[in-house]
């Protein structure tokens, strides 16, 4: 029994934005802003996540097969594979669910990307109770020797 991921797995969400579509012969990928080192459950065990549009649009709006797929360019640098959503516009934000449990505990700054901001939400209340990483969080605690 897991507890804190009983408790917790789906009550976290990653909100990621849409950077741009792209395809190649044989596959179109959504890329967002959100990477591998944000959510790395998908691509260290094929973790399967729920996305969706933070903001619904009216019915009717067709869906596509795609991956989403984060900035860094890497082949593990995914969220989703051939993942069916509503089309997405460059700025959408979308929801990546159940990211509660383990998502921030596991995230990294691989490739110097800062970690995102934590927000704890109490129906329309919500507060930062993480502060988004900056560069020179990542570089505070480097020191170039003197004889350099």
């Amino acid at each position: 029994m897991e507890p804190g991921r009983l408790l917790v797995g789906n009550a976290g969400i990653l909100v990621t934005r849409v950077l741009y579509e792209k395809a190649n012969q044989d596959k179109k990928f959504l890329v967002v802003d959100g990477g591998m080192n944000d959510l790395i459950r998908p691509s260290l065990y094929n973790a399967y996540h729920t996305i969706v549009p933070v903001v619904q649009r009216a019915n009717g709006q067709p869906e596509i097969t795609l991956d989403v797929v984060g900035p860094i360019c890497e082949s593990g640098d995914f969220l989703a594979k051939d993942r069916s959503l509503p089309c997405c516009w460059p700025g959408d934000l979308l929801a990546v669910l159940s990211a509660g449990a383990y998502g921030f505990a596991m995230a990294s700054n691989y490739n110097a990307r800062p970690r995102v901001p934590e927000v704890m939400v109490n129906g329309d209340q919500f507060a930062v109770v993480r502060a988004r990483e900056t560069y020179e969080d990542l570089i505070r605690g480097e020191i170039i020797p003197t004889w350099f």
